[in-house]
Formats: C-alpha cells, structure tokens, sequence
C-alpha cells in the first residue's frame, strides 16, 4: 500500500512552497515573536488566495472539495517556514463542523473560512489541572456559555471557537461567536509567533454542536485529526532544521576541516534523519486513516503525535547543538525552532496521554 501523496498533492506543496517562502520567511516568525504583529497577514492572505483553507471543505460550502490530504500537504509547509499564522486552529474547527454541524451551522461558517474571512480556533483546557469529562468547569445552558478556558491558541484573534463544555446530559461541544460576551487575556508563552490566550464566557451566546452528552467522544474525534495537522506541522519543522544543522555543518571550519566530517556531527544529523522519517511514516499512516475514515484512527493519529513530538524536539535541539556557540545567540534563527518545537509539545495535552491511548488502541485492537 503507498502512502505518500500523489503528483498533484505535491505539486500543491510546491505551490504552497513558493507562496509561503515569498509572504512568511523566517523574518516574519522573528517579527511576531517580538510582537511586532500577532499573526502574519501576509502568509494568511497567501494561503487564502490560494484556496488552501477550503481544500477539505465541499464546494456546496464553498470549498475546493478536494481532501484533508491536502490540509496535511498545507501543514508541512507552514511547519517548514514557520509560518506565523493561525492556519491549524482554524482547519480544527473547520473540522468540527465538518464532522457534527448542522446544514446550518456549516452554511453559514464554512465559506467564510475557506475564504479566510475568519479565524476560529478550539478551546478545551481550563488550566494546568487534568483535562476529564467529569472534571469540565466551563458550563453551557439554556444557549449561554460561562466559565474560562486556557490556554487557548490564537484564542487572542480568532473570531469563532469550538468549546468543551459540561451540560446537564454529560459534556458536549459549542460553537461560540468570540465576538459576544468573551473577554480575552494574553498569556505570555515561550513561543509568541503563536500566541495564546485566557477565554472568559460569561453568559456568551453559544450554540450545541453536535448531541449533548456525547461530547468527549466528539472531542477525542477532533483532537485525532489535530495532531495528524499537528505531526505534520512539526515534520515540517523539524526537516528544516535538520537542513540548517546540515548546511551549518558544511560551512563551518574546525581544526582546517568541515565540522560536518567529525563523527560526532555525522551522528547528530543521522539520529534527527531517522527520527524525522519515523515521524513522516507515521503522519502518512494519519492522513490515510484520517482521510478514508480507518478504525485504526485513534492509533495511527497517537502514533504520529508522539513520533513527530519526539521528532520536532530533537531537531531543535540537536541544531542548537550543531551550531555551537552562534546557535544560543539572539541573532540564531535556531531558538526560533526551538520555541516552537516546546510550544507544540504540549499542545494536544501530554505526551504521556496520547502514549496511553496508543496502549488502549493496541489492547482493544487485540481483544477484538
């Protein structure tokens, strides 16, 4: 069975190469990392125009109706560029109202995202204590939404979010206009490029999205699609700075040679290879189960969690490591990297939940 994507699919990651490399280079990152903007409107207009967000999205919605394959082809790029923009929190709630909206509900928000006039995120954490479904704080009823979540990201811009909320039947999803009844705190991140932000609802106007009481079911559904965006993202990531830590070995000069030719380097730039194409086996494995709808999602989507966690990290470490001294320094495009690489590597919760469910997958799998 080939799991790569197909010739169109890469000619799309081309396109999307050139676009991103012309609006987002690493110069933009650096920007929002100094607050010089929240998200680059540049890189967001560019994928807009070029019709990314609605690639999964069915043209009677006005999208391309193309696949998620292609949302996964988009996320790798971003991830290569670090693109400073708000593209998976938005494809996130695109996919919940994909998969439990109403004709309504889609009629009314999927054009506007495939035509990038709004940004939506998701909303689940309360904080640092355990996230359960019997533990939910934030609470909807009677079409109102009260209580606060965080961190929340791109919570600070998004105009539209899917919350994780309790009701009187068990926890369910919401839609929520952030532009009624929320008011919304900064926080202050290691990774500013990709802001986040505190969520208070009080009394907000929200409206179910899917059933009641079936909502923690739903929700692990949309996290499974998340972190296959997310390996994606990070595999992106993490090849490019394994292409830095290359070029750098290459150019730098110790002792009349290249630094590349000591084996100590050799094995650095070995280990983050291997690690980079077992995380890309696995987030291939994702897209298939997430694209054709597999039983097998929930295993496939922790496997590429963990794998492309584990991945990204070493990456950025490793080119830190690489560059020596110049890699700690401000002026190094490897802290960039590297912000980035521990901002996503708890973004979806702990690697050791998504570790567990990998075990869950596999007992179920056998007892079956």
């Amino acid at each position: 069975m080939n799991f790569d994507f197909s010739d169109e699919q890469k000619m799309l990651r081309e396109q999307v190469s050139r676009a991103l490399t012309e609006a987002a280079p690493l110069t933009e990152a650096r920007t929002a990392l100094t607050g010089g903007f929240e998200y680059s409107e540049r890189a967001w207009n560019a994928i807009a125009e070029a019709g990314i967000l609605g690639a999964g999205i069915p043209e009677e919605y006005g999208g391309l109706g193309l696949g998620r394959l292609e949302w996964c082809v988009t996320s790798e790029e971003i991830g290569r560029t670090l693109a400073p923009v708000p593209y998976l929190s938005t494809i996130v709630l695109a996919e919940a109202l994909l998969a439990f909206g109403s004709a309504a509900q889609k009629n009314m928000w999927l054009p506007r995202i495939a035509g990038g006039q709004i940004i939506g995120t998701w909303a689940d954490a309360e904080g640092p204590r355990e996230l359960r479904a019997d533990n939910l704080q934030v609470e909807f009823k009677s079409g109102r939404l009260t209580g606060k979540k965080l961190p929340v990201l791109d919570g600070n811009i998004a105009g539209l979010a899917v919350v994780l909320a309790r009701t009187d039947d068990g926890p369910a999803l919401v839609l929520v206009d952030l532009e009624k009844g929320v008011s919304r705190r900064a926080l202050k991140t290691l990774d500013k490029s990709r802001p986040q932000a505190e969520l208070h609802f009080d009394g907000a106007p929200a409206e179910l999205l899917g059933k009641a009481g079936e909502g923690w079911t739903a929700y692990t559904q949309l996290m499974n699609r998340a972190s296959v965006l997310l390996a994606f993202e990070q595999v992106g990531a993490a090849d490019r700075a394994l292409e830095m830590a290359r070029d750098y070995a290459l150019e730098r000069h110790a002792f009349g040679r290249p630094i590349g030719s000591y084996q100590g380097i050799k094995h650095k730039l070995a280990n983050i290879y291997m690690a980079n194409e077992i995380a890309r086996v696995h987030a291939l494995w994702g897209a298939w189960a997430t694209s054709t709808d597999a039983s097998d999602l929930p295993l496939a989507a922790a496997s590429a969690r963990v794998s492309a966690n584990r991945a990204f990290t070493l990456a950025a470490q490793e080119n830190i490591q690489t560059h020596g001294g110049i890699g700690f320094t401000w002026e190094s495009d490897c802290q960039l990297f590297y912000r980035r690489a521990r901002l996503y590597a708890g973004l979806l919760g702990p690697e050791l939940d998504w570790k567990e469910r990998i075990v869950t997958s596999i007992e179920l799998s056998n007892a079956a």
